[in-house]
């Protein structure tokens, strides 16, 4: 099977796996693990903040993060199509307490002079205040679409002139990073707090690190604790994380020069603009084709190759690094035989 579905398909390399077997461990409840301090350490580093927090999975490091920002009872602002608040279980108003309010979903063409224009501010008698600002980097459902630099800094300023916290959802950061050239520590700190998946295009077999300064990751540790999150010798598990880090976010190019190829040879059955496809993501648009989502998908694993259904009219292709090049001509074959 070539399964483009996620790249959470991944799977450890052998290096991986050595290091993982030979990962020096301790309780990390207690602080005391050292593997899991190096790589708290590290990736705070990389993004330009003073600490970093090891979760078990990307939700409940964004779920975290927006409880360190929005008091229960008052509000979050976020892209419609976000992941924090449709993907991730209703958490933050199951958990935090947290009302939501959403623009029009638009991926990297987010609009700051729109989301000012629905911030509340404190004092409303029959409102309450807006507390944060949330955006993803890359973007999924958009189609792995990057919000430019520029536009991220305008975010930024608004929320230091209106005193909101700005939290990014940045599961393929690393994937921004090599798409744009722009430093991860640029990225980093224009934000209160990033979230970074580990176990995405990185390959590891689990995990999410969420940075902040260290106040507020001393907060996050017992917001973890209470959401079950404490672990003991994860070592184990974090071991795959740093090397991941170490050693996988140069590849992630690799994955979108196959994206983009595989977007190329779709091209011609009206499916896919593969001008849009700057990172990992190929969305198909069958709004005119006769195969819905789930026909697509079931007529394809039957030929060797998994996508994602993310709706009656819309299918998702991820690459990673357990694709190959034979494995995406053979899966642009397949779909285009089946979408023509």
């Amino acid at each position: 099977m070539v399964d483009l579905r996620s790249d959470t398909f991944t799977t450890p390399t052998p290096e991986m796996r050595a290091a993982m077997a030979a990962a020096e461990v301790g309780d990390d409840v207690y602080g005391e693990d050292p593997t899991v301090n190096t790589l708290q350490d590290e990736v705070a580093a990389l993004l330009g903040h003073e600490a970093g927090l090891f979760t078990p999975t990307g939700s409940m490091a964004n779920q975290i993060g927006l409880q360190l920002a929005v008091p229960p009872g008052e509000e979050l602002l976020a892209d419609a199509a976000a992941h924090v608040l449709i993907y991730e279980m209703g958490a933050a108003a199951a958990y935090g307490g947290i009302s939501s309010r959403t623009w029009p979903a638009a991926g990297g063409a987010l609009d700051p002079a729109l989301v000012e224009s629905m911030i509340r501010v404190p004092g409303g008698y029959d409102t309450n205040a807006t507390r944060a600002i949330a955006v993803e980097q890359t973007h999924n459902r958009s189609g792995g679409t990057v919000i430019p630099l520029d536009t991220l800094r305008s975010l930024r300023a608004l929320c230091d002139r209106y005193d909101l916290v700005l939290h990014c959802d940045g599961a393929r950061l690393w994937n921004a990073h090599v798409a744009t050239g722009v430093p991860l520590d640029v990225y980093g700190r224009l934000f209160d707090s990033v979230s970074v998946c580990l176990s995405k295009g990185l390959g590891a077999p689990v995990g999410s690190v969420l940075v902040s300064s260290r106040a507020a990751v001393a907060r996050a540790r017992v917001i973890r604790k209470r959401l079950g999150g404490g672990m003991r010798q994860v070592g184990i598990i974090a071991a795959g994380g740093l090397h991941a880090v170490r050693h996988h976010i140069p590849r992630l190019a690799e994955d979108h020069v196959n994206a983009a190829r595989l977007a190329r040879a779709l091209a011609s059955t009206g499916v896919v603009d593969a001008d849009a496809v700057r990172t990992n993501i190929v969305l198909l648009d069958l709004s005119k084709s006769s195969l819905d989502a789930a026909a697509l998908a079931d007529a394809a694993r039957a030929r060797g190759v998994l996508i994602s259904d993310m709706g009656p009219r819309k299918a998702r292709l991820v690459t990673h690094m357990n694709v190959t090049r034979p494995d995406i001509d053979h899966a642009a074959a397949v779909l285009a035989d089946l979408l023509t």
